[in-house]
């Protein structure tokens, strides 16, 4: 397991997993006075109200941040609901926060969009490589 930190002003609970983090400075960029990845600690809680950095934690792209109110469950805040959409002649996309379970048993988590193979076609299986365009899918 990697590293994983934890801030508190009290009311959140901000979690950093750095493995998780591909730096893609949408923190730092969004509330610069509290997400500092050049000072340590990186994150100031105190430095925004809980409304202001719950939703700049929601901006996350790869699921490194993540929050929970400290009164409730420690459900994170930023899981989002899952839509799925039947892309014609395409991929399978879902839409949300999921976690994918490999035959292998390793699990990996997606966020925003994630395309799968309807066709089996995909060499990276079980996503979407764009092979149903080549093979004519048609469904």
């Amino acid at each position: 397991m990697g590293v994983k930190r934890k801030y508190t002003n009290g009311e959140v609970t901000v979690v950093w997993e750095a493995e998780k983090c591909v730096h893609s400075g949408i923190c730092a960029k969004g509330l610069p006075q509290v997400f500092r990845p050049s000072l340590r600690p990186w994150v100031r809680i105190d430095a925004a109200d809980t409304d202001t950095i719950i939703n700049q934690v929601k901006q996350c792209p790869s699921g490194a941040l993540s929050c929970y109110l400290n009164n409730k469950p420690k459900e994170p805040i930023n899981k989002v609901g899952v839509k799925v959409e039947v892309m014609a002649n395409g991929p399978l996309l879902v839409h949300g926060n999921l976690e994918v379970t490999y035959k292998d048993g390793t699990k990996e988590e997606k966020r925003k969009i994630t395309a799968f193979c309807r066709c089996g076609h995909s060499n990276n299986k079980p996503f979407c490589d764009g092979s149903h365009s080549r093979n004519g899918f048609v469904g």
